[in-house]
């Protein structure tokens, strides 16, 4: 269950790892291709700093490997497993998978990796 308070609920909901009063992102829908990644500079509640060095965010494509392949495996036990697809088949679904879910992808990866280093504090707000 998702309580706030928790690394789940930011990293599911997007919002600030510090107090989880408002969303990391500018553009609340990740499927708003222009804008997936456009992530507000501060915290406006508890000021919490969202790029804490230039480049920081980039640790967290090593996550969206790991992510990826999750939702690659899901799709496989989905379609080769329960549905009884041939290999071709499961492998177009695995493909379809990883590029519809790719801006979700993109954001849980953002999320897990700055939850890694930005802690809840029910004192911040």
């Amino acid at each position: 269950m998702l309580k706030k308070g928790t690394s789940l609920y930011s990293i599911i909901t997007g919002k600030c790892p510090k107090c989880h009063e408002e969303s990391m992102y500018t553009f609340k829908n990740a499927y708003n291709l222009a804008n997936t990644l456009k992530i507000n500079e501060q915290c406006s509640k508890c000021k919490t700093k969202y790029r804490l060095e230039p480049s920081f965010f980039y640790g967290a494509m090593y996550v969206s490997y790991a992510v990826g392949i999750a939702f690659a495996v899901a799709a496989y036990v989905i379609t080769n497993l329960i549905f009884q697809a041939n290999l071709k088949n499961t492998f177009i679904a695995i493909v379809i998978t990883l590029v519809v879910f790719m801006p979700v992808i993109m954001r849980l990866s953002r999320n897990i990796w700055i939850n890694l280093f930005i802690h809840y504090d029910k004192n911040s707000h």
